[in-house]
């Protein structure tokens, strides 16, 4: 592939999920990043990495049409690992799903957390984002020196919380045990990555 065509393509896929996530864009070594980048313990060019493996999960989920028909998926990554959630009719759709995703380029593991059972409802789905924004400010919380609750991603889905981020031990338990005291929270899932 020619080098500026991939240029192009990378600051494309960039530039439409900061778009979708409300971040403010940046341009940082030739690439788009969020601002947040400058607190992110995983580099510039993972986030867009991360990114791009996103839009690749939710393109294949939107051309499936056993998938549209019978899921309510969700994707989420962080640090070219992929979290899935939500609900669908049938193990197998989700786990065929699954194993395409990390077929996807850069996918270093992915973690299925679809849970067989009914579409959740408006009001549930209202309630996890409210819970996952709960969590959010609850992360603030944290008195550790150098801690940083942006460096967690945090999903929420039927009560319960799942935490992704690159955080020393220390700080992954206290985050944890913070966000075991939110009310609505049902239970806590850590998908952490530690670091020194």
């Amino acid at each position: 592939m020619n080098a500026n065509v991939s240029v192009f393509r990378n600051l494309l896929i960039a530039t439409l999920a900061l778009a979708l996530s409300g971040c403010g864009a940046v341009v940082v070594g030739g690439a788009v990043t969020g601002a947040a980048v400058a607190h992110d313990r995983r580099t510039t060019g993972t986030v867009v990495e991360d990114q791009e493996i996103f839009l690749r999960a939710i393109t294949m989920r939107q051309q499936d049409a056993a998938l549209k028909q019978k899921t309510n998926i969700n994707v989420d990554v962080y640090n070219l690992q992929v979290l899935l959630t939500g609900q669908a009719e049938n193990a197998q759709v989700v786990e065929d799903y699954a194993q395409r995703v990390a077929q996807i380029p850069r996918v270093r593991h992915v973690f299925n957390e679809v849970v067989v059972g009914a579409e959740s409802t408006w009001s549930e789905s209202t309630a996890d984002a409210y819970l996952t924004s709960k969590v959010k400010v609850a992360l603030f919380n944290v008195k550790l020196p150098g801690f940083d609750p942006t460096r967690i991603k945090v999903t929420s889905s039927l009560g319960t919380v799942y935490l992704m981020g690159l955080l020393s031990p220390q700080e992954a338990d206290a985050a944890t045990e913070e966000v075991r005291f939110v009310s609505g929270v049902k239970r806590v899932v850590k998908l952490f990555e530690y670091v020194q």
